[in-house]
């Protein structure tokens, strides 16, 4: 499965792709005042603002998921409905972790909403680690939000 940087002209396609997800996965677990946040430009402006850091899967213009890196962390990471139990998820996190170790990161670091049993099962799976609860202050176009987390870490394989 091939994964490629992200197309300037894919952000309208990947904020609905974001947008759908995590309104289908974290909507039920996440405060109702940071869910009237989650809209669809609110996603657009904060791909925009982070595409040279995000790598997708799947047709140009069209892609079915995509990863974001943030200094040592996976900080996102979103994979259509359509491609669950595909293996997109796990060409992206496999990528993600490449790249991180590239820029010398020993010990990587993601977020998870607490209550997200599947994205957590998924992880784990891929070799990360659960190591407890924190208040992650979410970015929103009013400021800063804090949400309960599950931290997991992996330690990664240094780059040759």
């Amino acid at each position: 499965m091939q994964v490629r940087p992200a197309d300037p002209a894919e952000i309208d396609h990947l904020a609905q792709v974001w947008h759908d997800t995590w309104h289908g996965s974290h909507a039920l677990l996440a405060p109702p005042d940071l869910v009237r946040l989650r809209t669809l430009p609110n996603f657009r402006d904060r791909l925009a603002a982070m595409l040279d850091t995000i790598n997708v899967v799947g047709p140009v213009g069209a892609p079915s998921g995509f990863c974001a890196i943030k200094s040592d962390e996976l900080y996102q990471l979103f994979v259509s409905q359509a491609a669950h139990g595909t293996g997109v998820a796990a060409a992206l996190i496999a990528d993600a972790e490449k790249r991180l170790a590239a820029r010398g990161v020993e010990l990587a670091w993601l977020a998870c909403a607490v209550g997200n049993m599947r994205a957590a099962r998924f992880y784990e799976k891929s070799g990360w680690d659960n190591v407890g609860t924190f208040v992650m202050m979410s970015e929103t176009s009013i400021g800063p939000f804090p949400v309960d987390q599950w931290r997991f870490e992996k330690r990664l394989a240094r780059s040759a």
